[in-house]
Formats: C-alpha cells, sequence, structure tokens
C-alpha cells in the first residue's frame, strides 16, 4: 500500500452538484443569451429539493457548487441546502468560463458569487469549481486569484483531453498549484483504461455509459491508486421534463439528452454503492495527508 493511503473501505469520495439551471449550461451558450434568462422558466429549485430528498435517503452529505445568479434567485434554497447539512460552494456568477474573464474579470466574479451565496447561507464559502472545468495552462492567475480571495480549495480540472474542455498535463489527483500557500486543486475523476486517462467523474459521461462503468471507475480509484474519488452532476440531468432548445446544434442536443429519464435511477444507485462526503472535508484530508508526506 503506498505511504500515506488508507484502506479503499475507509476511504470517503467526494460527492459535488454543480448548481446551474438547463439554460446556463455551456452546451447552449451559443444559442441562448444570458439576456434572456430573467424570462425562462426556472426548474432548479424543484431538481435540487428532490436532490435533498435523495441525499437525505442515503444519509451522504455532498457540496453544492452554486452559481451566483442562481442563488441571487433563490436565497431561500441555499439557506436550505446549508441547513442539511451540506456544503455551499461557488460555481462563479453566471457560467462564464475562467478564461473568457481575464484575471480582473474572474476576480470581480468570484467576489460577487461569494458575497450572495454567503449572505444566502450563512455560511463562509470556501471552495470553487469553474464553469465547464475552464481552469486550464491558459489561467496560472486564476489560483492567485482563488489564493488572494481567501479560496481553501478548487476543484476546477478535468485532468483529461476533451473537445470542451480538460487540461490533459495536470495531475490526476490533488496538487497545489501555489507552492507559496495552501490552495489545494482536486480535479474531478479519471480512470486509467489501455494505458490512457479516461474521463470518470460523473456529468455527461455517467449518464451516457453503463453504471458497471462508472462502479468500475471509482473502484479503480478507491484501491489501486488508494484515493478518493470526485463525481459531480448537474440538477438539469435529473429532469427529462426540461424545456427543449431546438436551436442548438445537434451534438450539443445530444450531449445534453442523452440519459435524462436514466440519471435518477443510476444516482440512487452511486449514492448506495460507495461512501460520500462533503468537498470542503475532503480537501481537508488531502492536506493533511500532503502535510504527512512532506514531514
Amino acid at each position: 500500500m503506498p505511504v500515506g493511503a488508507v484502506p479503499s473501505s475507509c476511504i470517503v469520495n467526494g460527492l459535488s452538484v454543480d448548481v446551474e439551471d438547463w439554460f446556463q449550461v455551456g452546451a447552449f451558450e451559443n444559442v441562448i443569451e444570458r439576456s434572456t434568462w430573467d424570462r425562462l422558466p426556472l426548474r432548479v429549485e424543484d431538481n435540487v429539493l428532490r436532490i435533498l430528498d435523495l441525499f437525505d435517503e442515503a444519509q451522504v452529505k455532498a457540496t453544492f457548487f452554486t452559481l451566483g445568479w442562481v442563488a441571487r434567485k433563490n436565497p431561500s434554497l441555499i439557506r436550505r441546502i446549508a441547513e442539511a447539512g451540506h456544503e455551499v460552494a461557488s460555481h462563479g456568477w453566471d457560467h462564464a468560463r475562467v478564461f473568457t474573464l481575464g484575471r480582473d474579470g474572474f476576480a470581480e466574479d468570484i467576489s460577487a458569487a461569494r458575497k450572495v451565496l454567503e449572505d444566502a447561507s450563512g455560511t463562509r464559502i470556501t471552495g470553487y469549481r469553474a464553469p465547464s472545468f475552464s481552469i486550464d495552462h491558459r489561467t496560472p492567475w486564476a489560483y492567485e486569484v482563488l489564493a488572494d480571495q481567501g479560496y481553501i480549495y478548487s476543484s476546477s480540472v478535468a485532468p483529461v483531453a476533451h473537445d470542451h474542455y480538460g487540461w490533459p498535463e495536470a495531475p490526476r489527483f490533488a496538487f497545489s498549484p501555489r507552492p507559496d500557500h495552501p490552495l489545494l486543486e482536486i480535479p474531478v475523476t479519471t480512470a486509467i483504461l489501455g494505458g490512457r486517462r479516461v474521463a470518470a467523474g460523473g456529468g455527461g459521461f455517467f449518464r451516457v455509459l453503463p453504471y458497471g462503468f462508472s462502479r468500475w471507475a471509482i473502484r479503480q480509484v478507491n484501491r489501486q491508486a488508494r484515493r478518493p474519488a470526485v463525481f459531480y452532476f448537474h440538477p438539469w440531468e435529473i429532469d427529462p421534463a426540461q424545456p427543449k432548445v431546438p436551436d442548438a446544434p445537434v451534438r450539443s442536443k445530444l450531449r445534453h439528452y442523452t440519459g435524462l429519464d436514466k440519471m435518477a435511477v443510476k444516482l440512487r444507485e452511486l449514492v448506495h454503492e460507495f461512501a460520500w462526503g462533503r468537498m470542503d472535508e475532503l480537501a481537508s484530508r488531502e492536506a493533511a495527508l500532503a502535510t504527512n508526506l512532506a514531514a
């Protein structure tokens, strides 16, 4: 067993929800203008309440990476998430990708989101996830901004090659992006298949592929790497009745709508099969592990 590793049966994985509504996703960013958002039907509250019920049934806690825009519209929902014992963390203001904002714009974005999230939740916001995992080799300054604003961890990297996102050169597991600061980056989970990294941390891959793939991937990470997995999904992914976007490209529609009718059932199996916890608690354990290895 590697130094600092623990038995796989004792590993608590990181469970997370990226809280955005059906019209705020990257797949539709070029066909649904932000200026129209206030006129579109909101479905995120009902979907999050269903997720809270599922987590309560499984007796698990999770982290809800939430858009500031959503918190402004639904402050009582954010308070309910926090009162249920889950972590409220930041997903930025309105799902703008980090590399489109620039350093100053990014600082303004996460500052505005943090204020409304803290006001709504009554908790301190210490975690961040970039929309569409958009921290990569182009944005090394993002970690400086996060550290300057007091964030403790980020979970903003997908360490794979993908046409929509990805930083394939990044480490697979938690790392310190700034040697002069304790800020941790905790990438979303990948598995090794045929000697190559493959995305295995949730989202569209979880919806489209058989559940057995995710079971295999999480077990590989827990049993072979002796590390926690990091899993994510979105509230709209359990909502097959959401409005359709006819003008979206075919690829975007396939990515967004495939498997919606099966998602809730697969999630129920997942949260019952493995041990899950909040991302801030995982970050604390990863930081302690790094300290012990360095001693």
